[in-house]
């Protein structure tokens, strides 16, 4: 659902306003940087910007929130950027923790968040980036997004263009037509969790799209599968090697992140990873690991997100 523009009435405050844009605000600081963590503190700098503002100068509170919001989103992604240059293995977004009350009737929404969708949104460059998420995903106007990433409108609509041609090359839509809803959210995590705990590499593969993939990330700090690994085949055993190798202490916890089925484990209390299974109906066609214990720290806090 879209927000209003501008709020009316007479407690129209700063305070007001950015809280009720905020999931707005959050979904579009995550999208382009990949990271809830940088996304709050883009949030926290963009709120003081915000405070000193005179609210009787701004004819549209959300496109004038999302103009800083995304100028200091292309800040934290660059020098993000750099130290991606030196990462070890492949690089996953953090994982979104999603609010239990996110609708799931948008599937726009849902999609962009998706890790499927990250991953691809990470081989664009960061001001392609950003015009890609504000115009596909929240509807601005060429115009709201050439003043926020400092474009002209001509050059903005090229980038437009071009990353839209780029994202559809490489993300397959979304199948709106799928079971998505939590009840079967649930049934897929605990049907892949007694397959890979109890070493069942055949019903694995039954429950994984022929063509499916496995990413993990590590960032070098843990193991982790340097490569990403192709085919039911590959991914079963990998899955079933991996449980058979154990954790200490382990503990299971299904969730909701970016969308999607997922599985918190854990090793004596702590998070040791999370694994986002992306799903087409009941089939399993991406599984996503993420390890680095920098993308974990805030992992089990949950997030509102809106468009």
């Amino acid at each position: 659902m879209t927000e209003p523009e501008t709020l009316d009435g007479p407690s129209r405050d700063h305070a007001q306003v950015f809280t009720a844009l905020r999931p707005l605000l959050f979904t579009i600081a995550y999208e382009i940087t990949g990271s809830t963590t940088d996304a709050d503190d883009v949030l926290q700098e963009s709120y003081l910007r915000w405070a000193g503002v005179d609210l009787d100068t701004v004819d549209a509170d959300r496109s004038y929130l999302a103009t800083i919001v995304t100028r200091q989103s292309l800040n934290a992604l660059r020098s993000a950027s750099r130290r991606r240059e030196d990462y070890v293995g492949p690089w996953l977004p953090e994982p979104l923790r999603l609010d239990d009350a996110d609708p799931e009737a948008d599937v726009v929404l849902g999609e962009s968040v998706s890790m499927a969708m990250m991953v691809v949104l990470e081989t664009l460059g960061p001001d392609e980036r950003a015009v890609f998420v504000l115009r596909e995903v929240f509807g601005f106007s060429h115009a709201e997004i050439a003043a926020a990433v400092g474009r002209s409108v001509a050059a903005v609509r090229q980038m437009s263009h071009r990353a839209r041609s780029h994202v559809q090359s490489r993300r397959r839509r979304f199948d709106a037509d799928g079971d998505a809803g939590v009840g079967n959210l649930t049934e897929i995590t605990a049907a892949f969790l007694d397959a890979a705990v109890g070493g069942d590499v055949q019903r694995l593969m039954d429950m994984l799209a022929p063509d499916a993939v496995l990413i993990s990330d590590g960032g070098g700090r843990v193991n982790a599968a340097r490569r990403p690994i192709h085919g039911a085949d590959a991914v079963s055993r990998f899955l079933v090697g991996i449980a058979r190798r154990g954790i200490p202490e382990p503990g299971f916890e299904a969730a909701r992140y970016n969308g999607s089925p997922a599985v918190i484990i854990t090793s004596a209390g702590a998070v040791d990873s999370v694994f986002v299974l992306e799903s087409r109906g009941t089939t399993i066609s991406g599984v996503y690991v993420v390890r680095n214990p920098e993308k974990l720290a805030a992992v089990t806090a949950s997030h509102a997100i809106a468009r």
